[in-house]
């Protein structure tokens, strides 16, 4: 009996990866654009998978009642939070990512925002387009070397970003509660609190998943406490940042600048206010991206989902589900 991948949403220009993997198996893969709760819902209901690859849409609780038979629901990225991890685990299902594919990636893009935001790269770049050829309009610039660079987690991608970043110079420390103080000595990295963090960066690159603890982690307090030369730098999740606060802050001179690859909405409207600032740097969520963790990112999680189709454990799941 034919069984089918139900890819809910995507961004690419054809699913040739994801065919050719189940090519030779009795599997299908069904593509839909699915945007929203109801459209998932709508989509599984009428194709009735058993499983469902997802990018950005939500996979909800209903989706999931929608399909009685359905046993995986595969994320393509690190971020679990379209998921509704709770649900899948009482439903039996197992819900599967990719957390290593953009290791290297993800670490480059932050340390070309640190550089881009400490050096006022795009900046200078619009003032010479205006005819402005003058390297004072964007001082102050400081030396990287001997700066505290502050990381917010310290999962894969932080841990690959301390390397890059102390190559030039930049001194690490991190918080995360999750991860013990010794580990981090590991990297050569001092484990500090929260406060601390915010009081002792210089630069700050946000490295946390979105959850209900870290979102708005990064707000008006938080921007009041940080020194007023410091910036910051996002590559996780939008909402882990108060964009309008961030505003706020850049305005009033409590912070020096930001560099952003993800916003809590995107992509953001045109009008959007950090648009109208010079000391922002801003990415279309591309931090992930190369020519190969595309490729990678594709194959592991429809590989993962078809051992579960063949009854086999997936190699990355994020609950306990037993297949």
């Amino acid at each position: 009996m034919t069984q089918s991948i139900l890819v809910s949403d995507n961004d690419f220009p054809d699913l040739s990866v994801e065919r050719e993997l189940v090519s030779d198996v009795d599997v299908e893969i069904i593509e839909a654009q699915a945007h929203d709760e109801r459209e998932v819902v709508e989509a599984v209901s009428d194709a009735e998978p058993d499983a469902i690859l997802g990018q950005y849409a939500p996979i909800t609780r209903e989706a999931m009642e929608a399909v009685p038979d359905l046993r995986a629901i595969g994320r393509y990225g690190i971020g679990v939070d379209t998921i509704d991890i709770e649900a899948a685990t009482e439903h039996g299902v197992v819900a599967i990512n990719v957390p290593d594919y953009c290791v290297d990636e993800v670490p480059t893009h932050a340390m070309a925002l640190i550089l881009s935001v400490e050096r006022r790269t795009a900046f200078y770049t619009d003032e010479i387009a205006s005819g402005n050829w003058d390297f004072k309009s964007g001082q102050p610039i400081y030396r990287l070397r001997g700066r505290t660079l502050g990381l917010a987690g310290f999962g894969k991608l932080p841990r690959h970003l301390v390397e890059k970043a102390t190559a030039f110079g930049l001194d690490p420390i991190a918080y995360d509660p999750y991860v013990d103080a010794t580990d981090m000595a590991e990297y050569g990295v001092e484990k500090v609190s929260f406060q601390e963090l915010l009081e002792q960066s210089d630069v700050i690159s946000v490295h946390t998943p979105l959850t209900d603890e870290t979102r708005n982690l990064f707000g008006a307090d938080a921007f009041t406490t940080m020194d007023n030369d410091a910036t910051i730098i996002n590559t996780s999740r939008g909402p882990v940042i108060d964009v309008t606060a961030l505003y706020d802050a850049i305005v009033d001179g409590e912070l020096r600048g930001a560099g952003l690859d993800v916003m809590p909405e995107e992509p953001p409207t045109e009008e959007h206010p950090l648009f109208s600032l010079d000391e922002t740097v801003m990415t279309p969520h591309v931090a992930w991206h190369s020519e190969e963790s595309f490729v990678q990112l594709r194959r592991t999680i429809c590989e993962d989902l078809l051992r579960v189709l063949r009854d086999d454990s997936p190699e990355n799941p994020v609950n306990d589900v037993t297949v």
